[in-house]
């Protein structure tokens, strides 16, 4: 079992799964800050508040953290082997043949996204969990108003909606070549599948970096 986590192959299969339930977890984010479009901030709010005191979504969070923790780590050791016997980044190639920019430089689109997650996880998520967050009450229910910490952030802060639209970019680039590249390592390498997962995998990522790229640019230029 412990051979999973230093052979080669194992390592490509738990960046393949930690990479896949990261994407999940995307998807399922995306459709929440969503929200932060609806009305006057109380639809957001709701569903805010529900994420936060979900027992399952506690469960969740650090899953998540090490999720992110094995993904990085692991994607690390990858390149850096790599680059020792060829003179390129990992992922560069595959069986099919496929290679593309984002390809040859997932490691770089993978560092800069962790850059802009730590920023992100400073201004929102450690707020919320360790600062002073405003209340505020709907009927007989009161909570925090993470709508006016988000929103107040991208209408003070022009330059964060830009590093925010970057970095929805960046994302939407990585998983462009992660999300038809997981399923290969899984086995799904067949000509006919790799071409249908490759048509997926863009489909997703422009989803994913176009509706979290239209969150800032809606509270900068209509807000």
């Amino acid at each position: 079992m412990i051979e999973i986590f230093s052979s080669s192959i194992g390592k490509k299969l738990i960046m393949s799964i930690t990479g896949l339930f990261l994407m999940l977890f995307l998807l399922v984010h995306l459709t929440v800050n969503m929200l932060l479009l609806v009305g006057d901030g109380e639809v957001f709010n709701r569903a805010a508040s529900f994420m936060a005191t979900n027992p399952a979504i506690k469960i969740i969070e650090p899953l998540l953290a090490i999720g992110f923790v094995f993904h990085i780590f692991y994607a690390t050791i990858i390149t850096l082997k790599n680059r020792r016997t060829r003179p390129v980044g990992y992922s560069t190639t595959s069986s099919n043949g496929l290679s593309t920019w984002s390809s040859k430089n997932m490691y770089i689109l993978g560092g800069t996204i962790l850059i802009f997650l730590v920023i992100h996880l400073a201004n929102f998520f450690w707020k919320l969990k360790f600062g002073t967050v405003e209340p505020i009450t709907y009927g007989n229910e009161t909570m925090a108003n993470t709508y006016a910490l988000v929103s107040g952030l991208f209408i003070s802060y022009w330059w964060y909606d830009v590093l925010y639209v970057i970095g929805a970019i960046f994302l939407g680039l990585h998983l462009s070549h992660g999300f038809w590249a997981a399923f290969q390592t899984l086995g799904w390498n067949g000509t006919k599948w790799l071409k249908r997962l490759e048509t997926i995998a863009y489909v997703y990522a422009a989803i994913i970096g176009t509706g979290f790229s239209i969150i800032p640019l809606y509270f900068l230029l209509f807000k």
